[in-house]
């Protein structure tokens, strides 16, 4: 990573229960770039980084965790170009959560997304945009499986 102003975020792996399966939630970014990610977001000044997963997780799929995990995995990325809502910040540092959630009702935050896939783990693993959100998938389905 290169020098400057890093904004802190967390990076949700989001997924749900069904029967012996896990499916994974997926979104289709359309802010800043267009790919698949999961949720993920800013931590605002007056919240921790568990209060920015769960608001964050609200913001952008409507849907209320049931169960919140932390992992032991900070990371960090430059941006790619300048952007006009992150004046004065060159990339992101991110904390990796999980979250499971209930039900598939995602009401998405049509600013930032277009879509949403519930997926088993390879096929997310396929469809995501971005190295380090595929080693945090990996990360976190081998912490369920266990």
């Amino acid at each position: 990573m290169k020098k400057g102003k890093f904004r802190k975020a967390v990076f949700i792996v989001t997924y749900k229960r069904e029967k012996e399966t896990i499916l994974y939630l997926l979104l289709k970014r359309k802010l800043h770039w267009v790919g698949w990610e999961f949720p993920k977001g800013g931590i605002e000044k007056s919240e921790t980084p568990l209060q920015a997963v769960i608001r964050e997780l609200k913001e952008e799929t409507s849907l209320c965790p049931k169960k919140i995990e932390s992992y032991n995995l900070k990371g960090g990325y430059d941006y790619s170009e300048k952007y006009p809502d992150r004046k004065g910040f060159t990339g992101q540092t991110f904390t990796l959560f999980s979250a499971q959630v209930p039900g598939n009702k995602v009401k998405l935050d049509r600013e930032e997304h277009s879509g949403y896939n519930w997926l088993k783990f390879k096929q997310a693993l396929k469809l995501l945009t971005w190295q380090n959100q595929k080693e945090c998938l990996r990360i976190v389905n081998k912490s369920l499986k266990q």
